[in-house]
């Protein structure tokens, strides 16, 4: 009897084991809102992340919502449009969000790097997004006018600004999606860490 006992005790963890798991936990989801001015190609790139195609994609007016998928965590990235009128709203939607990313033209004229900076500025100084993660993305990286990061970092003066702060900035291009999801699963791991009170990983 006691083999038997055995032997039926095998078989139930072993059924347990195989058809008894349950769903897979489902993974975090993030409130994230994406501002920068037009023609950074936030849209493109977030369409591109959802597998969705980029030709024919205008100027976003008002906002869009998409859940972007990663595995391990979904991103609900609020984009703000970046025309003169709307943008001066743009901080009425900044409520609720958990982290922000920042897409700029790095082949822009100075002119608009500059009011790409200026926005930026405002950004990391804001009251509801200034203990946030960033993620900034200095986009169209593949034209030759481009600034690299680096020089970026140094013209935004990042690094005197953003002490103390949560921030990562990357290099992007349509061409390549595989950095660009790299460089979001970056700001996702500033997320975890922010939810469970590690020290940030930039």
């Amino acid at each position: 009897m006691e083999v038997k006992h055995v032997v039926s005790m095998v078989f139930i963890c072993c059924f347990r084991a195989l058809c008894c798991k349950g769903p897979p936990p489902s993974r975090p989801e993030y409130d994230v809102v994406c501002i920068g001015l037009p023609g950074a190609g936030k849209s493109s790139l977030l369409a591109l992340l959802c597998n969705e195609g980029s030709h024919g994609i205008g100027p976003t007016t008002g906002f869009s919502i998409k859940a972007v998928p990663f595995p391990n965590a979904i991103l609900n990235v609020k984009e703000l449009g970046g025309a003169e009128n709307i943008k001066k709203y743009w901080s009425r939607y900044y409520q609720g969000s958990q982290g922000v990313v920042f897409v700029l033209d790095s082949a822009s004229s100075d002119e608009e790097l500059e009011s790409a900076r200026n926005e930026l500025h405002s950004a990391l100084q804001h009251p509801q997004l200034c203990t946030l993660p960033f993620l900034i993305l200095a986009n169209h990286q593949d034209k030759p006018a481009a600034r690299t990061p680096n020089q970026i970092k140094k013209y935004f003066e990042l690094e005197p600004l953003a002490r103390g702060k949560r921030w990562i900035l990357e290099g992007s291009t349509t061409n390549n999606m595989v950095a660009v999801k790299e460089n979001f699963i970056l700001l996702i791991r500033l997320l975890e860490d922010t939810d469970t009170g590690l020290p940030a990983r930039i």
